[in-house]
């Protein structure tokens, strides 16, 4: 009489190329992931350089402008994996910055920056044009 099921050894051997398959698998969407939400750092900020070049045209200066309540812009974007701040603040330049908050604080870009001259910048890992 012949039984009928699995043995042991197919069974390890199942689990084994199981794991195998996720331990690729998993880091690569993981960085699919955190690739696909850098475009709410872009988008935020094209956005707050819009309305930063809108208040130059109003006031003639960047030297006021501020972000988050009250100010120009948002302090954080859209869907709240980067924080935005000014540096570099002058009447006739500025710095925007998207920091990465929450899950994206891993992502090998790290923070992207923006200037009053339209130039990308980042300060991770990877190069710019890789970024942007």
């Amino acid at each position: 009489m012949r039984q009928r099921g699995f043995t042991l050894i197919e069974l390890v051997i199942a689990c084994a190329i199981v794991a195998i398959l996720a331990a690729i698998a998993i880091p690569s969407y993981s960085a699919q992931i955190q690739k696909s939400r850098r475009s709410d750092a872009k988008s935020a900020l094209l956005g707050a350089a819009g309305q930063m070049e809108r208040f130059l045209t109003e006031r003639g200066t960047y030297a006021t402008a501020t972000l988050g309540s009250g100010g120009v812009y948002a302090s954080t974007s859209q869907n709240g994996y980067y924080s935005l701040s000014l540096t570099n603040l002058t009447a006739a330049s500025y710095t925007l910055n998207a920091i990465p908050a929450g899950v994206q604080v891993g992502d090998a870009c790290a923070t992207f920056t923006y200037t009053d001259q339209g130039v990308k910048g980042v300060t991770g890992a990877l190069s710019a044009s890789d970024c942007w």
